[in-house]
């Protein structure tokens, strides 16, 4: 009696890896091998079916995203050739990373990636691995950084959202094209969640922390609301994972001079990511390198976006097209008191901030 195609096919391949490298697959890669040729064929026992070319499981998956942020500035003042070079670059890197923690790379997206642990093979330190993963890559980043800074090359940062829940994997598509994915509201509220991160920074579910507590260490919860939840939904912020002595190496991007200004600035709400029309008087009360604080008669609220703009005079600067999120909010007198952190700034605007503050630092040192 013949086998079933997943063997056989197994019997080929390992055939084929023998001679290519000498040896064949162990029996615990081997098996591994044959589950992913059997979900790809439909053959699990928990195949749903819409029709043959259309098999789906469901899977309990998580799910990291993860964007490069302020890579649109980037792109706008340098040439396509080292545009393309930088994030051919960076992604093969995070490529590499991703490969050695075992997670499969679901799809590139301009300057995005998307990632999941748990299929087309479920295992049992999936949301495990995908941690570890995130915060290499994470210092996969400052690596990159270092290396290109010599050449002059605009540093590029990191913003990774993670969620672990249970989707739909299969072949979706038509006979025209298909492709092997995952969808589902955990999906989406992955997606949601690396919308709120910053650069450098992890932030994941409340489900995913639930798989890993006492493997890492993160922030007290936070609420946010995300689009089609009705409720409130709860990020952590991953700091570290104490066991593999990594840590996430956000705290170096936070280092900065803070110094007291007052700088008449401009700045436009961003909703859905669209720039509301409407431009909003405020004023800087102090600014960093990568951040200012705000006073406004207008109340923001965490995790607000804005578009900002103001005049830089030490430098004779005008900044302009600096995108920031809202990190912190407190009352000053009746006055409304926002902390932002920059998301995304063209390259001169950020050395030009920065040539600013070291200028301040200077005259009062």
């Amino acid at each position: 009696m013949k086998d079933d195609p997943s063997k056989e096919a197994v019997r080929h391949l390992q055939a084929l890896i023998a001679r290519e490298i000498g040896a064949p697959l162990n029996h615990a890669a081997e098996v591994e091998m044959e589950s992913i040729i059997q979900h790809a064929l439909g053959a699990d026992g928990d195949v749903s079916s819409a029709g043959p070319e259309h098999s789906f499981v469901r899977r309990e998956v998580t799910i990291l995203l993860a964007d490069l942020r302020g890579f649109t500035s980037i792109t706008a003042t340098l040439p396509a050739g080292m545009v393309i070079a930088m994030l051919n670059r960076c992604l093969g890197r995070m490529n590499e990373i991703v490969a050695r923690h075992h997670g499969v790379i679901d799809k590139f997206m301009g300057d995005s990636i998307m990632v999941l642990f748990g299929v087309p093979v479920e295992q049992p330190d999936d949301v495990q691995r995908a941690l570890t993963c995130a915060i290499e890559m994470q210092l996969a980043m400052g690596e990159l950084n270092s290396n290109d800074r010599p050449e002059g090359m605009p540093e590029l940062f990191m913003g990774i959202g993670i969620n672990t829940g249970s989707v739909m994997a299969g072949k979706f598509g038509s006979n025209f094209y298909s492709e092997y994915t995952v969808i589902g509201d955990e999906v989406n509220l992955a997606s949601r969640i690396e919308a709120f991160s910053l650069r450098g920074q992890v932030l994941i579910s409340e489900n995913t922390f639930d798989h890993c507590r006492g493997f890492v260490t993160v922030s007290e919860a936070m609420e946010v609301f995300v689009k089609g939840k009705t409720q409130p939904v709860k990020l952590r912020e991953l700091y570290a994972i104490p066991s593999l002595n990594l840590e996430v190496p956000r705290k170096e991007v936070r280092r900065s001079h803070r110094m007291e200004v007052k700088l008449p600035c401009s700045f436009n709400l961003i909703q859905n990511k669209i720039v509301m029309p409407k431009a909003i008087s405020a004023t800087i009360r102090d600014i960093g390198y990568h951040g200012v604080l705000l006073e406004a008669d207008h109340p923001l609220q965490a995790l607000d976006d804005v578009k900002l703009e103001f005049d830089l005079p030490l430098v004779d600067f005008r900044a302009t097209d600096i995108y920031a999120k809202v990190v912190k909010l407190k009352n000053d007198g009746g006055s409304h008191l926002a902390g932002l952190e920059f998301t995304s700034a063209k390259p001169d605007t950020s050395m030009k901030i920065q040539l600013f503050v070291q200028l301040l630092v200077s005259a009062v040192a």
